[in-house]
Formats: structure tokens, sequence, C-alpha cells
């Protein structure tokens, strides 16, 4: 069964006595102020804006969330209803840390999300037997900006193995309300998996295109440390679905857990207003011996914030790379190139700086002694259709 397109989403979400599935909990929806309980209906979007900007930027508990289902819990029931997956429990943030739950039935090891695709569909519009990569893209003749959820980093804060490497693989994904369909962040294969040890960052494969926020974004993962030859065997990370929902989600960059039973997956996102998507492919060509190559990017989430896209070997970098990244129009994306040899003590920095436009591009050339690098970075922003 086709996913519903986003518009007839939003009408069929109208229809009906029952709650859309973006609303908060009705327990949350009685203790919120007036003008946030109308709110997903926004017949004002401008008001609509500002209140979320003044009530998740200021004082409000940009935490009515932790104070409405959660209310009365202290810090440890909190994470251990978090931990437990409970679904009265929503997003909730202790010293800049979210605990997000996993749905319950939502398991692809045992196969219990596919046995519920009807309640998947009903419920989220989303077909999860449709396991096709996303294939939309934001045309750089489009003129709208929208709200983004930026993944900064991945991290397996907690393992199994608390000493040592391990091979990991699996996904985790984002359907966002663009098109339902998985956009990975992260994708190794059984045959391909990355090496890591307990605290690492977990270098990201994607996502292959922004993630748009509207309403919600459902976050897909299953993700395996491999052991020996059979699959049976592996170790299960973490494993199911995670609804993020607009009006929880933090403004500024902040951890938030995914606990499975015996590991933690630690990502760090936020939400990115008035946002359009910054295509970043990176060449390296004219390489002159193996050196370290680090590459950050530096952007305006409420305030500057700097993230790492790649750290490694040049010779790990295979031809061109390409990222995605959330970036406010009309405000300031920094990529930072840090390049060393191994056998020498200091290393050469080089930053170079792009402001964010509603479409069109920008190239940039920096020529190192050790290599070329050529910077290319494509502004995109959003169809109309999608806020119809």
């Amino acid at each position: 069964m086709q996913s519903l397109p986003w518009a007839i989403i939003r009408s069929v979400s109208r229809v009906g006595s029952a709650a859309p599935r973006w609303w908060l909990p009705a327990l949350a929806r009685r203790d919120a102020p007036p003008l946030m309980e109308s709110a997903p209906s926004y017949p004002n979007q401008h008001l609509y804006k500002i209140f979320r900007e003044k009530h998740s930027k200021l004082d409000l508990p940009c935490l009515s969330f932790c104070s409405a289902t959660t209310r009365g819990m202290d810090k440890a029931e909190r994470m251990k209803a978090a931990e437990e997956s409970n679904p009265m429990v929503e997003t909730s943030a202790i010293q800049d840390v979210y605990y997000q739950p996993i749905i319950p039935g939502s398991s692809h090891r045992d196969g219990t999300i596919y046995k519920k695709r009807l309640e998947w569909e009903s419920e989220y519009c989303v077909d999860v037997d449709d396991r096709t990569e996303t294939q939309l893209e934001p045309a750089s003749w489009d003129d709208m900006t929208c709200e983004m959820m930026q993944i900064f980093s991945l991290k397996l804060a907690k393992s199994p193995i608390n000493s040592g490497s391990m091979q990991l693989y699996g996904y985790i994904a984002a359907r966002d309300e663009y098109d339902l369909r998985l956009n990975y962040l992260f994708n190794r294969s059984r045959e391909d998996p990355i090496v890591v040890q307990q605290g690492s960052l977990i270098q990201m494969t994607g996502p292959k295109r922004g993630i748009a926020f509207h309403c919600d974004v459902l976050l897909e993962f299953d993700m395996r440390i491999k052991n020996g030859e059979n699959k049976g065997d592996d170790t299960q990370l973490i494993d199911g679905m995670s609804e993020f929902r607009g009006l929880l989600m933090p403004w500024e960059p902040t951890e938030i857990p995914i606990n499975g039973n015996c590991a933690t997956v630690e990502m760090s996102a936020a939400l990115v207003s008035n946002a359009i998507a910054a295509t970043v492919e990176v060449i390296i060509s004219e390489a002159h011996g193996d050196f370290d190559l680090s590459l950050s990017s530096i952007v305006s989430v409420v305030e500057e914030h700097e993230f790492q896209l790649f750290h490694g070997s040049a010779g790990d970098w295979c031809g061109a790379r390409r990222f995605v990244i959330a970036v406010t129009v009309n405000t300031m994306l920094h990529l930072k190139f840090m390049l060393g040899h191994r056998c020498s003590n200091g290393n050469i920095e080089d930053t170079c700086s792009f402001k964010a436009k509603l479409n069109g591009h920008a190239i940039h050339q920096t020529n190192f002694e050790a290599a070329s690098i050529l910077t290319k970075v494509t502004w995109a922003a959003w169809p109309h259709e999608m806020f119809r």
C-alpha cells in the first residue's frame, strides 16, 4: 500500500473526533496553555511560530512536556520509564539529555513491526514493508523554508563489550512527512561493518536529503554487533521505532539516548528553524602521501555549534563525499578542514564560509601542500506543495 501524500495526511488528520496523532497526549493537552492546545491547526502560523519560539527558547519549560505526563517523577523514574519504552512518557529533558522512548511493538528482529503493519498505516500513514530509500530532494527552483531536524552525531555510548573493538552494522533512518520513506543516517550491511569501541563516534553515511520537520518525524533503527559467521549469533544493540514530535524537539543540540536491552546509541540532534538544505560535496585531488583529514561544520542553531563530518585517513575518503546539513537561511555555514601527517607534530587548518540562501551554489578551492580540496555547496529550499 502506497503511503499517502503529505497533503492528504493533513486533511485526513482533521476528520473525525479523534485527536490527530501529532497532538500532545490528553493529559499534556489538559495542562498546556490554550494556544498550544490549538496549535496543530495553526490558523495563524505567525502567532504559532512566536508562541513556539517563546516557549521553547525561553523560560517555559521548553518543557511543558516534561511536566505533563512525567509530573511527579524524579530523574531516576523518568529514565526508567524511557528505558522501558513506556508509551505514556514523552521525550523529557534532564540536564540537556532527552530520553526518547521506543514505540512498543516496533521490533524488527522478532518481526513484530511487520505484524502490526495495519496499525502503522492507520496511526502514522507509514508502510513499514516499503524499504525504499527516499528519492526526493528539494529542487533548486523552490523558495520555501521549513523547520528541519539536524542530526549532528551518533555515538556508541554503551555496549555489551566494555573494552576492545567490535564490528557494528545495521541502520538508523528517518521518515518525515515529505515522502515517508527511509532517509538513512547510517546504513551498513553485515558484510561491510564499521569498527567501533564503546564511547566512539559512529561515522554517519547520510542523510541523503534534509529531514523536514513539519509535524513529526519517525526514527527507525536496527543496529547489531557482528559475532562470528552466523547472523543469529549477533548481538542486538537497538531495535525499533521512535516518534519525534515538533512541539517537543529541542532548539539546541541535545543528547538523545536510544536505549536497547544491553546498549545505548546516543544521538545529538536539534530543530533548525527557517531552514534550507545545504548539500556539501567535497573532492580531494592531487594527494601527496597519506595524511589524516578532519572536516567539521559550524552552524548557528540558537548559537554557533561545531560538529564533525569526517575524521580519518585521506585514503579512506574514496573520491567525492557528500553531506547534507540543515542551515537557517541568511546565516553562515562554516566548513573547517584540518590536515596532518602522522609523522608531523602540527596540523594545517583552513576554514571556508558560505552564506545560506534559498537556492544556487558556491564553490571554494583550497590548496594544501598535501592535497587540493574542492568544496561545492548547493542550496535548496522546499516545494510549496509541502505547506498546503
